[in-house]
């Protein structure tokens, strides 16, 4: 019978995602195989980067080890980059991480890891327990005591890991940026009193992504995807009402509505009568269309309509556009397209409206795995994809951004998260901007 893993689906695929976009295979489980240090050290040695899990009641705590599985018959300490993580059940992407420089050893049954010489982490197969120190505790949240039970103990070998010696500090620089990028923005408020909340409106060519942009930022900040904004490839466009998506953070499981909403509505197509009328492009940013309004194509709203916002406040206009094109289409769009996005360029500058550029369906986001975070604001693809669309709506290119939505997947990756969170921070900021010019 086939030796199976604890985690459910859902959190391995999560852990693999947390690990660089790596492959676990199960080595050994100690309620199957025998439970001491000997049975471990048979299935585990000499398998290359491997990571260690216990479980204690709703937590996995884990080690992961860069280099081979010390020996029990070795009795130097060897160097091995190691990270530490702590996350509870069915929740993965709220994990929390510790860096250390460790060197390992069996010892006295144990599976020992060291830190400036001091023992800071242990496993006992033989007692189903486990140690740490206080600074490690600290840094991962922990509570229980030393020499605590655990239910469980499992080995993986990570398979899709190059020979590299910054690998540690490469997968934990996602989780880190990602982290520090999610407590910015569930902070945020915006800087004047009067405007509670901003809101950012996504025009561009029908299936360029928005209306994908938006499900994923719900669900970077809901810790699970979403597909609530409907997405889809046809050549009319999918999104027909204009809908306010209000973003809620549940991460934690206390679900809190932030201070700023993306406003979706109907693709723009190159022909009259077809997509999101132009017509209705001024009266959406002013904020006098209502959430939910049913967008036709050959008849624009007007303030006869019985939902028509005569008096919207500042509060309820558009503060931000952001303009979403498939940055593998850029060069492929029509003049007639490329004449109505100008045409609306035009009216989001007459109406003093902050504007972005977001590129989309970008498929190498990856290369922020690479030490990159620092300088999120770089390009990851040609600059001439870049500098063409910039210099197509007048858009300055330090307000161009790269992303990579979600669009089939099953589960989070930190990666993705970062680069979309990273967005919508700009987002804010050059929102930001635009208020110190109001009068």
């Amino acid at each position: 019978m086939a030796v199976v893993t604890r985690l459910t689906w859902s959190e391995e695929k999560s852990l693999e995602k947390m690990l660089g976009n790596v492959s676990l295979r199960l080595l050994y489980k100690s309620s199957v195989h025998d439970s001491d240090i000997y049975s471990m050290n048979e299935k585990c040695t000499h398998q290359g980067p491997t990571v260690t899990i216990i479980y204690v009641g709703s937590s996995v705590l884990g080690v992961f080890m860069l280099r081979d599985h010390p020996e029990v018959n070795d009795n130097l300490k060897r160097a091995n980059p190691s990270f530490y993580f702590l996350f509870q059940k069915h929740n993965v992407t709220a994990m929390k991480t510790a860096v250390l420089e460790t060197e390992t050893k069996i010892n006295s049954g144990r599976l020992v890891c060291y830190s400036s010489g001091q023992e800071v982490f242990s496993v006992h197969p033989g007692e189903s327990s486990f140690s740490m120190d206080d600074s490690l505790r600290n840094a991962l949240g922990i509570h229980f005591r030393s020499g605590s039970k655990y239910l469980e103990c499992e080995v993986f070998h990570v398979e899709g890991i190059g020979d590299d010696i910054n690998y540690i500090s490469k997968i934990t620089g996602a989780t880190k940026h990602r982290k520090s990028l999610l407590v910015e923005l569930r902070n945020y408020k915006p800087c004047v009193d009067f405007v509670s909340e901003i809101r950012i409106l996504l025009l561009g060519p029908i299936g360029s992504g928005k209306s994908s942009f938006i499900n994923s930022v719900k669900s970077v900040f809901q810790g699970r995807l979403t597909r609530q904004a409907t997405v889809g490839s046809d050549v009319t466009s999918i999104t027909e009402q204009y809908r306010i998506y209000p973003i809620k953070d549940g991460t934690y499981g206390e679900y809190l509505y932030l201070p700023f909403k993306l406003c979706d509505s109907m693709g723009l197509h190159e022909k009259e009568g077809v997509g999101l009328c132009v017509d209705d492009i001024p009266y959406i940013l002013k904020g006098c269309v209502p959430d939910r309004y049913q967008l036709n194509p050959s008849r624009p709203i007007t303030p006869n309509h019985p939902n028509f916002i005569a008096s919207p406040s500042l509060k309820d206009r558009i503060h931000c556009v952001a303009y979403v094109l498939d940055i593998n289409s850029i060069n492929d769009l029509s003049s007639k397209m490329v004449a109505k996005l100008q045409q609306i360029q035009k009216e989001v500058l007459s109406c003093d409206t902050a504007c972005i550029l977001l590129l989309t369906k970008a498929t190498n986001c990856g290369e922020f795995l690479q030490d990159k975070y620092p300088n999120m604001d770089k390009p990851m693809t040609s600059q001439s994809k870049l500098m063409d669309a910039s210099r197509m709506l007048n858009i300055p290119i330090y307000n161009t951004f790269v992303v990579e939505n979600y669009t089939s997947e099953w589960e989070l990756d930190p990666v993705k998260d970062t680069r979309i969170l990273f967005v919508l921070r700009q987002m804010l900021r050059i929102t930001e901007d635009f208020f110190e010019d109001l009068p």
